[in-house]
């Protein structure tokens, strides 16, 4: 197999963030950093597709072994302009990239239809080194490839799933410390609920099973928006209401645990609730706003909620969303929440224009919570941004020069920041780390 190395770019910023970012709105609590961290930035040596952008997915894997390893899954082009092929780009220790296809039963790579913020793949890697990857699924059947073995091809398992022949859409998946993995997603094609369910991998078994229909409610559907996993192995889910069947704008931003030891699930004071929750029984992060209407016009102007992100300190729940509020002007700010006294904190990170729906959020033992957020204009378009002891946020550009427009990070077991950065414009993708 052909392994690439190619050019590292090393981003010691010395331009003044001032002229990296918009003006700030008034109220807007981000201020300008003096330079941005410094970032190791290269440029993925394969050719991405313009569809490989969403806001929900978990394209990140990352390992470690004599090194780290990091794994991205991507959209290659397909054989038209509206078509693409999934495929994933491993980075070895050493700098090599190498691509792995993901395989039909034929042997050739698959190829599906174009859909944005829909037909996008998501990847995990368990605890027996195989890799798993779920791709291109908006109400459709299951879309699966995993490896046999560490370091074999990437072949289709669509059927070891449960619940086959149902629609999934909006796949997420994560690694526990014990080496399973867990896939919350959006299941079925009604007209009047669209339901979360979550699933687990048994890695000692090599077995997908159904833990739960963890959220459903009559004329509402399901968004999940991340996963992960804490040391304890306790599973913390993010996700958003909507209106059913489907609309680009969600509400009521809802967070929950399950504890596989006990099969129970919670909310963020460790509350047992009932499953599947609705609504009116989520741990609602972000609740309505005055003027905010359940509605499934994509072309609705008002209050929502689009696209959110999970980090744990410790066992401690940190979110990064994007919300649209009355008085914004139209544009998705980026807000900071954490539990606290029984309910939620929430903080304003950015609220200097508009954003594209593209988040991350990391916690690091010295910044505390980083939240990544990308903007709809500017030279450089990618931001981290962190919180002073004053309650201050300060902005840093992460990748000065690099015209990045879509986003996902994942922390790796050495504490740094993988960045997964596509450029949908120059079908371009890039890998970075800080």
């Amino acid at each position: 197999m052909r392994r690439p190395t190619v050019r590292t770019y090393t981003a010691w910023a010395a331009v003044m963030a001032a002229l990296l970012l918009p003006a700030p709105a008034a109220g807007a609590e981000t201020a300008p950093a003096a330079a941005a961290a410094a970032t190791v930035i290269e440029k993925v040596p394969y050719a991405m597709d313009a569809s490989n952008q969403a806001a929900w997915w978990t394209p990140v894997a990352t390992y470690k072994g004599r090194g780290q390893y990091t794994y991205f899954a991507f959209n290659e082009p397909g054989s038209t302009a509206a078509t693409h092929r999934p495929a994933l780009a491993r980075r070895d220790p050493d700098g090599a990239w190498s691509r792995l296809p993901l395989l039909n039963g034929d042997g050739q790579q698959a190829e599906f239809p174009d859909d944005n913020g829909h037909n996008q793949p998501s990847a995990a890697r368990d605890g027996s080194g195989r890799l798993h990857v779920f791709t291109s699924m908006h109400a459709d059947s299951w879309r699966y490839f995993r490896t046999e073995a560490p370091g074999g091809d990437v072949t289709d398992h669509a059927s070891e799933l449960p619940d086959q022949g149902v629609g999934i859409t909006y796949p997420v998946v994560t690694t526990a410390p014990n080496g399973d993995l867990y896939l919350a997603a959006r299941v079925g094609t009604g007209l009047d609920r669209r339901p979360g369910k979550l699933y687990r991998w048994d890695n000692a078994n090599s077995r997908w099973s159904v833990v739960a229909t963890f959220a459903s409610a009559l004329y509402r559907s399901v968004y999940p928006d991340d996963l992960t996993v804490d040391a304890s192995g306790r599973v913390h889910l993010l996700y958003e209401w909507a209106k059913a069947p489907a609309t680009a704008f969600r509400h009521q931003l809802s967070y929950l645990s399950y504890d596989p030891s006990t099969g129970a699930f919670a909310d963020s004071t460790d509350t047992p609730v009932a499953t599947p929750v609705t609504p009116a029984t989520s741990d609602v992060v972000q609740d309505l706003t005055a003027g905010e209407e359940w509605s499934a016009d994509n072309a609705y102007t008002g209050t929502a909620v689009q696209s959110a992100k999970l980090t744990l300190d410790g066992s401690t729940p940190k979110i990064a969303y994007r919300y649209r509020s009355a008085d914004s002007g139209g544009h998705f700010r980026v807000y900071y929440a954490y539990p606290s006294g029984g309910g939620w904190v929430r903080k304003t990170v950015y609220a200097g224009g508009q954003t594209a729906a593209a988040l991350g959020i990391t916690w690091d033992g010295t910044d505390g919570k980083r939240v990544y957020y990308v903007t709809t204009s500017g030279t450089d378009r990618v931001f981290a941004a962190t919180q002073s002891p004053d309650g201050a946020w300060t902005a840093q550009s992460v990748t000065p020069g690099v015209s990045a427009d879509r986003l996902a990070v994942r922390r790796n077991s050495d504490g740094h920041d993988v960045l997964y950065l596509p450029d949908t414009a120059r079908n371009t993708l890039y890998y970075a780390i800080r």
